[in-house]
């Protein structure tokens, strides 16, 4: 039979390397990460307590070791409710700890029992489990990391069957009387479960992190931070997909550059805070007005564009007149200001770089014939090639 001091010296050790491997994540702001590093850590400690006072426990180290112990169960259960964005601290949970504690406390002091210490620490054991299994699977789908939250799920109820198992055979009278160190097949199973078990949570653990890094790193590729809206390169490539799937399924697209008027005067009179704020009040108005299906992103400075699907250029046209009007309302700062914008479909055997040079084309044309006007790039190019013949006679 395996040492019992060197299945918890390897427990030792796998609390230490989670602890360096999730401690490492903390900086990343990741929800429920400082958590699960305190929870291994307490396990660590509980260990580490455990083998130097050896076969010589008292009642100190019987309380301390279980009261760390269950603190630990409560404190990563915590952890995987923040990381899934639910409130983490339950006031249920925390007194039903003290309780465990007070308990602990008599069955040692008062009037020892070790089969009702036993039973008291691996129904924390399994309560803990159980519920973070439920949370893994219950927002599996949701986060998007599936293999991490079953492999956590059956990691968790792997150790709650094996914690039950511990239960019944107390009650029964099936498992012996022991110390924490004494050589038994329930010790070397426990802690042979914490070896196998632990790991593979924080593993588990680490894997969904890594997830979320990952979605908030190509959030900030795509989402422009201030406004909300897709950033150029990733409208760009939006547009091209939605482009090619319009057209290989019969439909069709248009595309608007929206610019606020005068934007420099905003930044120069209020100053760059209350320019920024208007960005994002017009974003979020731009964003409430068009429909799922379209597509909204910021080419840039004060420069918006919006990619409108399966819709005639007069569609196009209307819509766009109605952002330029829901606009106009005055910010929560108490500033107003208009769009200009050009509009234009998108021809059958034209590129999307073409389309929106010629919108863009016609948003300036819109400038100059003064401002607070959406103009069709059919429009602007009826006015250019005019300006041309009058010059030229």
């Amino acid at each position: 039979m395996p040492s019992a001091f060197a299945l918890l010296a390897i427990l030792i050790v796998s609390c230490l390397m989670s602890v360096a491997v999730l401690g490492s994540l903390v900086r990343t702001a990741v929800p429920g990460v400082g958590r699960w590093c305190v929870g291994y850590a307490l396990l660590g400690a509980a260990a580490t307590w455990i083998l130097i006072v050896g076969a010589k426990a008292g009642a100190i180290t019987i309380v301390g070791v279980s009261s760390l112990t269950l603190g630990a169960v409560l404190v990563l259960l915590q952890g995987t409710r923040q990381f899934f964005d639910v409130p983490p601290v339950r006031r249920d949970e925390c007194v039903a700890l003290i309780v465990a504690v007070a308990a602990l406390l008599y069955f040692t002091c008062v009037s020892p029992s070790a089969t009702a210490r036993g039973v008291i620490v691996s129904l924390g054991f399994v309560y803990g489990r159980i519920v973070v299994g439920v949370i893994a699977l219950r927002h599996a789908s949701r986060d998007g990391a599936i293999y991490a939250c079953r492999l956590i799920a059956a990691a968790a109820w792997l150790g709650a069957l094996v914690y039950l198992a511990r239960i019944f055979a107390i009650v029964l009278g099936l498992a012996p009387t022991l110390t924490f160190l004494q050589p038994s097949p329930w010790n070397v199973a426990l802690l042979g479960l914490a070896i196998v078990s632990l790991p593979c949570m924080s593993t588990g653990m680490v894997m969904l992190a890594h997830e979320r890094i990952l979605r908030r790193m190509e959030k900030l590729a795509t989402i422009d931070e201030l406004t909300g809206a897709l950033t150029r390169r990733a409208f760009m490539e939006r547009a091209q997909a939605l482009l090619a799937h319009r057209r290989a399924s019969g439909g069709t697209m248009a595309i608007a550059i929206l610019d606020i008027d005068k934007f420099k005067t905003v930044n120069d009179s209020f100053g760059h805070a209350v320019g920024d704020r208007l960005l994002a009040h017009i974003a979020s108005i731009v964003a409430a007005q068009i429909r799922p299906c379209d597509l909204f992103g910021r080419l840039g400075g004060e420069e918006f564009a919006v990619a409108f699907v399966n819709v005639t250029r007069r569609e196009a046209e209307a819509s766009t007149h109605a952002l330029r009007v829901a606009v106009e309302r005055p910010s929560a700062d108490g500033v107003c200001c208009t769009l200009s914008a050009g509009v234009g479909d998108i021809r059958a055997d034209e590129s999307l770089g073409s389309a929106m040079a010629r919108v863009d084309a016609a948003l300036y044309a819109a400038k100059a014939a003064g401002r607070n006007r959406v103009m069709a790039a059919s429009e602007s190019a009826l006015i250019r090639e005019n300006d041309y013949l009058a010059e030229s006679h």
